[in-house]
């Protein structure tokens, strides 16, 4: 009998240690996913634009379809890769965390760049032609494309959030980060591309006029949504890059710049905890914003003819 008792003992302290593993992952995941918002933001607010042009009954599946490539991209070859890097080349993680920054900060600048200059905006959704199996195959593969670009920057994002600690932790919370993240990003997209289609069902057919005023107001406040969606997205870039870029910096030994900008925050905002927050990201965005304009003749005139010529 006191063998029982000592074993259900070993059994219930073995599941507290699980227990506080558990929680010490979803904790971890839970942090470092949130180092990652602008990415997540701006994941949200562009892959409704790859289910543009077609029918209704397409949208959900090429979504789901994204979704799992995402997740494709994530686990299988993303986080074996950030492992490595965390096991073998820490050294490199600052350098790899600035190159996602400039990017997070190019996109940002050349979103605004195209509000303030519209006619030379070539991001406006185009017309379909041809044969629209083919042509949801090619929209899923480039938006994969561009996930693996944002999915990256989000691993290495989180894999730098993360202490020092075992593998088997570091894979965990890289894993749920990942998990968590596609299932937010894409099921928002789910909700946001079949609004319109709800509002409208809920306008027509709704029993009650309050059900069929929330239909038509869905249906209104779409355009203004997706609207906000892209200006917070866009701002959450800038920032995120910007001090993402500041951090890596510091942590490569160049901290004037950060340093410049906390003492400018709290010369300003003193003990107002939030004043100063506010201030640091405002500044960390203008930050952002200036070397995305910066870089934007770079990528324009010299990345993309390259990536260009080499994908003939």
């Amino acid at each position: 009998m006191s063998g029982l008792l000592a074993l259900l003992d070993d059994v219930a302290a073995i599941a507290k240690v699980a227990a506080a593993s558990i929680d010490d992952v979803v904790g971890q995941a839970t942090k470092a996913g949130a180092k990652a918002a602008g990415a997540v933001i701006d994941d949200a607010a562009v892959t409704p634009k790859y289910v543009h042009g077609f029918s209704a009954d397409r949208e959900l599946p090429i979504v789901w379809r994204i979704a799992r490539g995402s997740l494709f991209n994530k686990l299988v070859i993303l986080l074996p890769i950030a492992v490595l890097l965390s096991l073998f080349a820490p050294w490199a993680i600052p350098p790899l965390l600035i190159l996602g920054g400039a990017y997070l900060c190019f996109e940002g600048a050349e979103k605004v760049w195209h509000w303030l200059h519209p006619d030379e905006d070539g991001h406006a959704p185009k017309e379909m032609t041809g044969d629209p199996a083919h042509l949801e195959e090619e929209k899923v593969k480039g938006a994969i494309k561009t996930d693996f670009i944002l999915s990256a920057e989000i691993m290495t994002i989180a894999l730098a959030a993360l202490p020092e600690q075992n593998i088997a932790m570091t894979i965990a919370a890289l894993a749920l980060v990942a998990i968590a993240i596609t299932v937010m990003v894409y099921g928002s997209v789910a909700l946001i591309v079949k609004a319109d289609d709800v509002g409208l069902h809920m306008a027509a057919a709704g029993r009650l006029r309050a059900t069929r005023a929330l239909g038509r107001t869905i249906v209104r406040g779409m355009p203004g949504f997706m609207k906000a969606l892209t200006i917070i997205g866009t701002a959450a870039m800038l920032w995120v890059g910007g001090a993402i870029i500041l951090h890596s910096l510091e942590e490569l030994g160049i901290g004037a710049p950060a340093h410049l900008i906390h003492a400018i925050a709290y010369g300003v905002a003193g003990e107002a905890a939030f004043l100063e927050w506010a201030i640091t990201a405002t500044l960390d965005g203008l930050l952002g914003l200036a070397l995305g304009v910066a870089l934007i003749p770079l990528a324009t005139r010299v990345i993309a003819p390259l990536f260009a010529k080499n994908s003939h």
